[in-house]
């Protein structure tokens, strides 16, 4: 038998046969396998070279685009060659007092040669140590503030690197804070350009004077006096150190807020110092070791009572210059304010208005109560619980908020001084905040309990009395007044008063506040009367008059019959003013009326005579004005120049002007100026500002040469239109003049000793009451009412409320100053006679006979309803506003004069009826 080999054995020598055969293939294809993965590791190599070298070069081409899109995105760093920081405005009062600040930022600019080495160093040491030898950047801070960004996680402000050259780029040029690596790197380039155009101390001055310092300080300056109420050149290292320790951050190094952080960050800096060799070690140990004394400094607002006058200047010079050059633009404005006038104005109107509203309005209540108050209350609890409460609008500086704590006594308590001051250099008796006690005045006791008595706990106002223990018990009036005083030669406005308080309401009564002037506007129909050679002896008829259905009467509804002009003014009769407007015509009125400058249109409707027409304060002494200084149109200004900072004169008050003499051909030059010229014209400038050499009058020869003599010495050019002339203001004046004398401003004469004119106003219904008045040199004029119109009360009229208010103001204005006569001037004669109802004393031009009334009512003279205005008649008075209704009525006559009768037929209303009429009542 055949047998079979194990099993394998036949098999492997078959298989060593195969393998032997495969490893030359095995080798053949593990060399080919390597050669593979060399070509596809060359090939991705390749390709990775390739995506870098294409990656590398996109991105160098971005970068080369982003670097051409910043650098061609960069401002300008030109600018900062001619760099004038934002500077506050100031406001001066006549004496050279200052009134106020106007500033978007506090800045006081320092420049380099007047900073202390000292400052300088403090902010070196803490921001930019290498300041004067790096080029713009510092690229080591770069990378250490880079690497600490990077160990500090996410979710924190990166550290800043910035020097102090980047960070002028940055508020100068950026003016940005946002944290990204495009503005870091526009921050970087620029402050490489700063460096290549301005030296080093031009840099530092920039920085020192722009940076924000917290507490509304803008630049060292301020913040040495916002912090320490100190120059700058008087810090010592302490306080220069921790003006260094600010740019970092100034609310977290508050002082008052974070009193450890901001010493701990001051002696930082003083080590610093001391590192840089700026300070000794033992100066910086020295300052390191003292408290971080603060003093509070309370930024200048208006000068206490300057208020309404500071605000209508600054009005006045936004609308002149613009916002940014008005707050920002350091102008000196040199102002006509007399503050010691201002102040005793305001106090008198503010007496006016509280007797008005004593009188008229019952005690209101208390401002709120205050729950567990009584006579047994701890001091430390009431005074906690009244230190909470808020002042009401309408708190004046000399009253304090108070709490009832014993109804029944009337003894109340407050905190002294707890009103903020604007003024805190003035002493003060008591420290802020002591607790004081006393009882109210007795009538007060007894006019409160009549509407509102007292209870425990009420929270009242109150002023405390001279006399020790007492307050008097007060209440902010709802009624509102105003004041102006003014130059009457120029116009400069001496003292203005807007209303009762500033703080309560910014709406200037005296500037803003369109009334009607009343009876006070009739001087200006009678100066357009003597303008037309009307004698004021000239009589008109004192009798009813109608025009359709406006029946107009007098004040005290009686008729005069023939009565002059002289005694129909000073008695303030609306029936011969309405006549006398007819006669002379509306328009003639109308146009005196705009020349004055007292309104800017008006109505050719005879209600218009009586005061119908819209004015403010300040316009109303403006036209006075032009009265007393014979007839010139008087402008009032608040401003008698603006300087800017270098002190070059932008703006001066037009009007007068320092003249050689003239030649003989010239002598009339000054009254020679054109009609359509007004005094509201600005004094021109050139493209820089200054005032136009035009403007500036000839220097004779012999004046620059040092040699002056009779016949060089400049004159007063007077430029301003003439209104009127000097006989027809004279006569007005001495008519005026019989007014307080005698008629119906007795009481706004009352123990003034020189010679003064004026007129009272009242307006229908009693809605305002005036008085306006001048001397030889001042005016005054009162305005008194509410603020949406409304009755004053029956017979509250302008010489009962206003008289006496201007009488006050007067007597401050005149303490001091001589007297004076209003001057005659050529071609009038005064002359004393019997004007009908009394002997008085009357100016008459050449050819006017005294006291001779002739007959007007001739054919020539002949009124139509043009003339008059009566083609504008309203049917009733609660259609006088509107100007387009018409009744067709027909003028009265003048001279011996019946009554007027209405187109119909109608006959005249009898004495016994009529109305007072639209306008002037007394």
């Amino acid at each position: 038998m055949t047998s079979t080999p194990p099993s394998g054995e036949t098999g492997s020598s078959s298989s060593q046969d195969t393998q032997m055969g495969q490893q030359p293939d095995r080798v053949v294809q593990r060399s080919s396998g390597r050669g593979l993965r060399r070509r596809t590791l060359r090939r991705f190599l390749g390709a990775s070279a390739a995506i870098v070298l294409a990656g590398g070069l996109g991105g160098g081409i971005m970068l080369w685009g982003q670097y051409q899109g910043i650098m061609a995105d960069l401002p300008t760093v030109e600018g900062l060659r001619s760099y004038q920081p934002p500077v506050m405005s100031r406001l001066y009062a006549q004496d050279d007092q200052l009134v106020a600040e106007l500033a978007n930022e506090r800045r006081i600019f320092v420049p380099y040669n007047a900073i202390p080495d000292k400052v300088k160093n403090a902010f070196i040491a803490a921001e930019d140590q290498k300041f004067w030898t790096h080029n713009g950047v510092d690229p080591a801070a770069i990378l250490r503030a880079g690497l600490t960004d990077l160990t500090r996680g996410k979710g924190r402000r990166p550290i800043g690197a910035s020097t102090i050259t980047q960070q002028v780029a940055r508020i100068m040029l950026l003016g940005t804070n946002a944290v990204s690596l495009k503005r870091k790197a526009k921050e970087a380039f620029l402050a490489m350009r700063v460096e290549q155009v301005l030296p080093k101390e031009k840099i530092l001055e920039i920085y020192l004077n722009e940076i924000y310092l917290g507490n509304g300080a803008y630049g060292i300056g301020a913040a040495a006096q916002t912090y320490f109420n100190k120059p700058l050149d008087q810090l010592d290292d302490a306080e220069a150190a921790f003006l260094g320790a600010l740019p970092k951050s100034p609310t977290n190094y508050n002082p008052e807020r974070f009193p450890d952080a901001a010493r701990g960050r001051r002696n930082w800096v003083l080590e610093r110092m001391a590192d840089i060799g700026a300070l000794t070690p033992e100066a910086a140990h020295a300052a390191a070791a003292q408290p971080l004394d603060t003093r509070a400094f309370v930024r200048p607002g208006p000068a206490l009572g300057s208020e309404w006058f500071a605000e209508q200047v600054r009005r006045e010079l936004i609308e002149r210059y613009g916002q940014d050059m008005t707050m920002q633009g350091g102008l000196d404005v040199h102002t006509s304010l007399d503050l010691p006038l201002q102040r005793a104005a305001q106090g008198i109107l503010r007496q006016g208005l509280l007797a008005y509203d004593r009188a008229h309005r019952g005690w209101q209540g208390a401002i709120r109560t205050l729950p567990g108050i009584g006579p047994d209350t701890p001091q430390a609890s009431w005074t906690a619980a009244l230190a909470a409460q808020t002042p009401p609008l309408g708190l004046v500086e000399q009253w304090r908020l108070a709490v009832v704590l014993d109804a029944a006594k009337g003894r109340v308590g407050w905190l002294e001084n707890s009103v903020v001051r604007r003024n805190p250099q003035a002493s003060a008796p008591m420290p802020d905040g002591a607790a004081q006690e006393a009882l109210l005045l007795a009538r007060d006791l007894t006019w409160a309990r009549r509407s509102h008595p007292l209870h425990n706990g009420d929270v009242v106002m109150v002023e405390p009395q001279a006399a020790g223990g007492r307050a008097a018990l007060m209440q902010v009036p709802l009624v509102e007044g105003a004041v102006v005083t003014l130059d009457a030669h120029t116009g400069r406005v001496l003292a203005l008063v807007g209303g009762w308080s500033f703080q309560a309401s910014q709406f200037n009564r005296a500037t803003q506040a369109l009334r009607q002037p009343g009876s006070s506007f009739k001087p200006f129909v009678y100066l357009t009367a003597m303008e037309q050679g009307i004698s004021p002896s000239q009589e008109f008829e004192d009798s009813p008059v109608s025009y359709g259905t406006w029946h107009p009467n007098n004040y005290e509804k009686d008729f005069w019959g023939a009565t002059t002009l002289h005694d129909a003014l000073r008695e303030s009769r609306n029936l011969v003013t309405i006549r006398l407007a007819a006669h002379i015509g509306m328009k003639a009125v109308s146009d005196m009326a705009i020349k004055l400058g007292l309104v800017d249109t008006m109505p050719q409707v005879l209600p218009a005579a009586l005061g119908a027409v819209e004015t403010t304060v300040l316009k109303e002494a403006g036209a006075y004005a032009t009265l007393a200084s014979g007839g010139r149109r008087i402008t009032p200004t608040l401003i008698d120049d603006v300087q800017d900072r270098q002190g070059r004169v932008l703006w001066r008050a037009p009007g007068l002007t320092l003249a050689p003499l003239p030649a003989q051909s010239d002598t009339q030059g000054a009254d020679a100026a054109p009609a359509d010229k007004t005094a509201t014209d600005l004094t021109p400038v050139d493209a820089a500002g200054a005032l136009s050499p035009a403007t500036v009058p000839a220097t004779p020869a012999a004046v620059s040469s040092g040699l002056l003599s009779p016949d060089t010495l400049p004159m007063l050019r007077d430029d301003r239109p003439r209104v009127a002339s000097e006989q027809s203001a004279f006569q007005i004046t001495t008519m005026l003049q019989d007014v307080i004398r005698r008629g119906t401003g007795m009481l706004a004469g009352q123990g003034i000793d020189v010679p003064v004119a004026g007129k009272t106003g009242t307006s229908q219904n009693f809605n305002d009451a005036w008085f306006a008045g001048y001397t030889p040199d001042t005016v005054t004029v009162v305005w008194f009412g509410f603020d949406t119109p409304q009755s004053l009360g029956r017979n509250e009229t302008g010489g009962a409320i206003a008289g006496p208010i201007w009488n006050k103001v007067m007597k401050v204005a005149l303490a001091g100053q001589p007297r004076l006569d209003f001057p005659a001037p050529p071609g009038v004669m005064l002359v004393q006679y019997d004007t009908g109802r009394g002997v008085g004393i009357d100016a008459f031009k050449d050819g006017q006979i005294p006291g001779e009334s002739l007959y007007l009512a001739d054919g020539s003279r002949e009124l139509t309803a043009a003339d008059t205005g009566a083609e504008n008649m309203p049917d009733s008075e609660s259609d006088m506003a509107a100007s387009g209704s018409s009744s067709g009525a027909t003028a009265g006559a003048a001279g011996s004069g019946a009554g007027a009768s209405d187109s119909a037929g109608h006959a005249a209303q009898p004495s016994s009826g009529g109305d007072i009429g639209m306008g002037g009542l007394y």
